[in-house]
Order: structure tokens, then C-alpha cells, then sequence
């Protein structure tokens, strides 16, 4: 682990002079500004610098476990409490720098427009273009190169989702916003529509404000959940969350549920189209984040009629392509079973009706039925 002196030293080696301790807090100060301003350079909207003790956000994450809600997502109780004990995951961790990166292609009133249209295939907007993994770690491990650059070596993990870490409680310590309602995390300024990532440090940097909570007495996101997944405020339900049953969960979706997914064939935006600070979101400025292959728009017949040929080719590079061509198929039957009886959609479902997959089958025939049977 890099000590003060050493940093010090890196920072201010052309003074050639010791600093004492009373010295250290200055130069710490402004390598944070530098990191910050480096950021920026990079293209993260926002940045802070957050602290390591996450009790309330363990507790939090121990009764949602205890009441279930994570449904089959196991890994989730896995690590036991890495999660929210950084230096238990990376040790030496002192400090963790938290980025944000705004990824919403489109201004809300047009994603909200398309759940109108129970023809068009509605995607959670994050998954329209590329998938933001890859990106986000390879502008974290260049801003990581970047204040090694400025102070010499030191200890560091870079992280985008990709490990067992509590990214929200994180980026709510380092300021970068509060965690609503819903879960997610809010930027008074900025709405909710960014991507997280994290660099572990062992760098004794000083740490941001948290943003204290704006939602107020708002419950718009709990009364329009579709499937009543919020069961409380910031207590979500995953196993009855659009997102989970459409990506996470691996069987059959719940019949009692399957109404109420509409058009949505992956993820679920609704709680963040209707969170009134996402007036302020901001559009991304990233090209890799804006839609391909015209999913933004797609016909739910269209998207049913690839192969898996085709499923593998326009999902390449996609988050999509996690959920498999099976659960692909299963996610666009409920779909196409709650729109509107037509006879292209009559036709797409009695197509796949003799698929070889029972997953595929089941669903093909409730969303028959759903259309009296046909």
C-alpha cells in the first residue's frame, strides 16, 4: 500500500523538500480534483470519491436476502460480505472513486411513446446500443493509468458490474447522487439514465458528501410499477421486477405476471420514465450507447421471425445476447400474447407453436389463448 509520504512525494517531487503531516491534507485535496477533472476528460458526466464503511447499505442488502427478493439470482448471497466490505474484496482498499455515464439515447416522452405501440418491441433503453461493460472498464483503466501517470504506481481494481460490489451505496457516498424510491440512483441534475463503475483504491484520498434524498413524498414510481415489484419505498421485490423476469430468470414467467409485461421484451423502464427528476436527463454523448439495428423501433413480429443465426449476429456486442435465443423467444410470445389479435401476430405465434424447446412452446401457446384460442 502506497503511504502518504510516498504520494506526497510523487505529487511534489520537483519541491525536492519533506512534507509533514500537517502538509498531507492540501495535496491530497487537489490529486482528488485531478482525478475529477481527469473524468471529465474521459467522458464520465460524474465522479466522487466515496469511503469504505457501508453498514447501513449491508443491513439493507441482509434483510432484502432474508426476505427473498433476489428470487434465483444466487449469486447475489455469494462472497458472503465482500459486498459491502470493499477492503474484504480488494484489500488495502481506502477509498473508492465512483464515475457516472449517461447512456439514454432518446428523450423520455419517445420511450414512453413506444410502450404505447403494443406492437413494437419495447427494450430497456441501456440495452439499445452496445454493452456498456467493455466501455466503462476501458475509460476506468485509463483514468487508473492516468493518476498513475501523475503518482507513480499504486494499488487499484477497476469494476463496471463486474464483481460483487454495491455500486449505488457507493455512488451515493461519493455524492454522485441519492437512491430512490425505486432502487435506482438519482442525479437532481441529471435524472437517473447513467451507467456506475468503481476504482478501489489504496489511495487515502478525502471523500465527497453524500446528496441527501430529494423524492420527497413522490410515490409515482411505486403506483405505476406495472407488476408491483416496489413493494415499498427503495424495497423492490425482484422476483416480480420486469427486468428480472425478462433477463435473470432462466424458466418459465410467471402466468399471473405475464399480462403485465406488455411490450416489454427486455428489462423495464417505467419507474425511471416516470420519476419526475428524469426531466433533467441528460442524452448520452456516447455513439456506442445509441440504437442498432433499429431496436429502438422494432416490430415484435419481426423480432420473432430470426433465427438464431440472426439473434447471435444483431446481438453481437449487445447485453441482449446474455439472455440466450430461447429466452429471447420466451420474452417476444408473452409479448406478441398481449398485443393485439392480428393475423401477422396469429401467424409469428402459430409458426413457433412446434418449437423443440418446451420453454418456447409453453409460452407460445398462453399467448394463443390469449388471443381466444386461435
Amino acid at each position: 500500500m502506497a503511504e502518504y509520504s510516498q504520494i506526497l512525494g510523487r505529487l511534489f517531487w520537483r519541491k525536492r523538500r519533506p512534507l509533514s503531516t500537517s502538509t498531507m491534507a492540501a495535496p491530497l485535496t487537489a490529486l482528488a480534483d485531478r482525478i475529477k477533472a481527469f473524468g471529465r476528460e474521459l467522458g464520465f458526466q460524474r465522479i466522487g470519491i466515496a469511503g469504505v464503511e457501508l453498514s447501513d447499505a449491508e443491513r439493507h442488502l441482509e434483510d432484502w436476502l432474508r426476505a427473498g427478493f433476489h428470487g434465483t439470482m444466487g449469486y447475489m448471497a455469494r462472497h458472503g460480505r465482500k459486498r459491502s466490505r470493499p477492503a474484504e474484496l480488494v484489500p488495502g482498499t481506502l477509498t473508492v472513486i465512483s464515475v457516472g455515464m449517461d447512456y439514454l439515447p432518446e428523450p423520455c416522452q419517445v420511450a414512453r411513446k413506444r410502450l404505447e405501440q403494443p406492437g413494437i418491441a419495447f427494450i430497456s433503453r441501456y440495452a439499445l446500443g452496445r454493452d456498456y461493460h467493455k466501455l466503462l472498464r476501458h475509460r476506468l483503466q485509463r483514468l487508473a493509468e492516468r493518476i498513475a501517470a501523475e503518482i507513480g504506481p499504486y494499488g487499484y481494481r477497476v469494476f463496471s458490474d463486474s464483481a460483487p460490489v454495491l455500486e449505488k451505496a457507493l455512488a451515493a457516498k461519493a455524492g454522485l447522487g441519492w437512491i430512490g424510491k425505486h432502487t435506482n440512483l438519482i442525479d437532481r441534475h441529471a435524472g437517473s439514465f447513467f451507467f456506475l463503475g468503481e476504482i478501489y483504491t489504496d489511495l487515502p484520498l478525502p471523500v465527497d458528501r453524500p446528496t441527501p434524498s430529494h423524492c420527497g413524498t413522490c410515490t409515482a414510481c411505486l403506483d405505476l410499477c406495472p407488476t408491483g415489484a416496489i413493494v415499498a419505498p427503495y424495497r423492490l421485490d425482484a422476483r416480480r421486477c420486469i427486468s428480472y423476469l425478462t433477463i435473470e430468470l432462466h424458466g418459465p414467467i410467471p402466468e399471473e405476471l405475464r399480462a403485465a409485461l406488455g411490450n416489454r421484451i427486455y428489462g423495464c423502464d417505467d419507474c425511471q420514465l416516470v420519476c419526475p427528476w428524469n426531466r433533467y436527463a441528460r442524452l448520452t454523448e456516447e455513439s456506442d450507447f445509441l440504437p442498432r439495428h433499429g431496436l429502438d423501433a422494432a416490430s415484435l413480429v419481426e423480432l420473432f421471425s430470426w433465427d438464431e443465426a440472426t439473434f447471435l449476429r444483431k446481438t453481437e456486442g449487445s447485453a441482449i445476447r446474455r439472455i440466450g435465443y430461447l429466452r429471447w423467444l420466451r420474452n417476444i410470445a408473452v409479448a406478441l400474447g398481449n398485443a393485439p389479435t392480428e393475423p401477422t401476430v396469429l401467424a409469428a405465434l402459430r409458426a413457433r407453436a412446434g418449437h423443440p424447446a418446451e420453454l418456447v412452446r409453453e409460452h407460445v401457446a398462453w399467448a394463443l389463448r390469449r388471443h381466444g384460442g386461435a
